[in-house]
């Protein structure tokens, strides 16, 4: 999933970026306002984790403006502040969680991991496409009754495809959902990583098709 982290702290920002992308997260970092409304406008993403104070502004300005774009991305705050009123505050203004600051990785992932779940209308993130059995949270993949490993980024890749099965999804799509900003993109990598699914993928009833000069869909027969 892409993940936009806004979080002025580089120390902070630095180990919340390397942890959630261990887990195969594709992470933007924005260290203010600007940059964070910079990236909101320009890319889709699937959860936005949100500082409050920011050198130039207040992230709950950044919230605000954020859902009264009708813009349902899930947003959970990172705070310092414990009162309740503050926490209150926040959801008030359309945050779906609040983790305060200093808290554990495993608690972060964790409400993550819940209000993508809440988002997806369940309690379960499994996803069913033909004999395919696909789980992006807990990353795991069924081929026609058996399990499949799957490195990070085929996972990511996976998700993106089962998120609109039946869609056409161009390279330059793949390649905003698939890579964060400060990432080097081959000029082949797509292809490299859509040949990799296939073959995880053969044998079963799901393939990802290429249209010719458009991008590839997945489909199941």
């Amino acid at each position: 999933m892409r993940f936009l982290l806004v979080e002025d702290s580089e120390s902070l920002a630095a180990a919340v970026l390397d942890r959630l992308r261990l887990d195969g997260h594709v992470v933007d970092h924005a260290g203010d306002v600007e940059q964070a409304r910079a990236f909101a406008e320009t890319t889709d993403y699937d959860l936005i984790l949100l500082d409050i104070m920011l050198p130039d502004g207040d992230g709950r300005e950044f919230l605000r403006t954020h859902r009264r774009r009708a813009d349902e991305t899930p947003v959970i705050v990172l705070t310092a502040r414990s009162a309740v009123s503050d926490r209150v505050g926040v959801l008030d203004l359309g945050a779906d969680d609040y983790i305060t600051k200093p808290f554990d990785f495993s608690e972060l992932e964790a409400r993550c991991r819940a209000v993508l779940r809440r988002r997806g209308g369940g309690a379960s993130t499994e996803r069913r496409f033909g004999d395919v059995v696909f789980d992006p949270l807990a990353g795991t993949l069924v081929v026609a009754g058996t399990r499949v490993d799957l490195r990070n980024r085929e996972l990511r890749l996976l998700e993106i495809f089962l998120s609109a099965p039946e869609r056409l999804f161009s390279k330059a799509k793949l390649v905003d959902r698939l890579f964060s900003y400060d990432e080097e993109v081959s000029d082949n990598a797509i292809e490299v990583y859509v040949g990799r699914l296939r073959k995880h993928l053969a044998g079963s009833s799901v393939q990802i098709v290429t249209v010719r000069g458009m991008g590839y869909r997945i489909t199941a027969g």
